[in-house]
Parts: C-alpha cells; sequence; structure tokens
C-alpha cells in the first residue's frame, strides 16, 4: 500500500496496489458471484458438496495470489501464481461437473470468466519468468570467435 484516496468522511484510506491487478480483481469478483451460485448448489446434497470444494479452490485462487503479491517479485510471486492457476483450473471443471444443477448460461459465464483469469495468469507468469530467463548478451566464451 502505497497510496491513499479520500473517503465520504475525508480521511485517507490506504489503495492497495494489488488492486491494480485486473487478473486479481477478476478472481475476487468470481468468488463474490459464488455466492448465488451456492445458493442454488445448497439445494441439493450433492450441489453441497460441489459447493463445499468449489468455495475452496475459488478461495484458494485469490489467496495464492494475495501471499505471493506480499512475499514480494522474487522466485515466490510466479510459483504463488501457478499454484492459483492450477486452483482456477480445478475451478473450471468443477464449475463444468455442476451442469446438472446450474443452468448452462450461467456456467457457460463463469468458465468463460475462469478461462480468461487462467490466460491472465498463464501470461502473467510468462512475462516474470521471461525477465529473470532472458539470454545474456554476451555470448559464452565458448561461442566466441577467436580474433
Amino acid at each position: 500500500m502505497n497510496t491513499s484516496q479520500p473517503q465520504d468522511d475525508g480521511t485517507a484510506k490506504p489503495v492497495d496496489r494489488l488492486d491494480g491487478y485486473g487478473i486479481y480483481r477478476l478472481a475476487r469478483q468470481l468468488f463474490d458471484d459464488f455466492w448465488n451460485d451456492a445458493e442454488i448448489l445448497a439445494k441439493d446434497f450433492r450441489g453441497r458438496e460441489l459447493a463445499r470444494q468449489q468455495v475452496r479452490s475459488l478461495d484458494s485462487t485469490c489467496a495464492n495470489i494475495e501471499e505471493g503479491f506480499g512475499r514480494g517479485f522474487g522466485k515466490e510471486w510466479p510459483q504463488h501464481l501457478k499454484i492459483a492457476r492450477g486452483e482456477a483450473r480445478e475451478s473450471l471443471g468443477r464449475y463444468e461437473r455442476c451442469h446438472h444443477l446450474l443452468p448452462p448460461d450461467l456456467i457457460k459465464q463463469r468458465v468463460a470468466t475462469l478461462d480468461h483469469i487462467i490466460g491472465g495468469l498463464t501470461k502473467t507468469i510468462q512475462t516474470i519468468e521471461g525477465r529473470t530467463t532472458a539470454p545474456s548478451r554476451h555470448p559464452s566464451p565458448v561461442t566466441r570467435h577467436p580474433k
């Protein structure tokens, strides 16, 4: 947190830089949207079990982004993003398996959102790892031509 925004009462509220990461905001919104989905799933004993697992994987997607961001931008950041991506993939598959209880248009919307999250996490991971594994500007002594 390094900036502030004025609140209704005139005081300054700190702004979390993580909120600037659109994929994180999307993952948080999907978690919030799941509350309504869980109400539908809770009407069936099988749906309740799916809802228990889904809330864990959707929460873990957000939590791993948060933890990785909180630890800084070393090797742990892409590792936490990979875990978040795995959790998002798990959530996507579970939504597809909920087709007996959730409306098809809702599943299609949630799957599209998760596809976007997974793609964004993948792109972020590639960008971060590309910075750390970029080839050296100087050729290896073995490949240098003799003068």
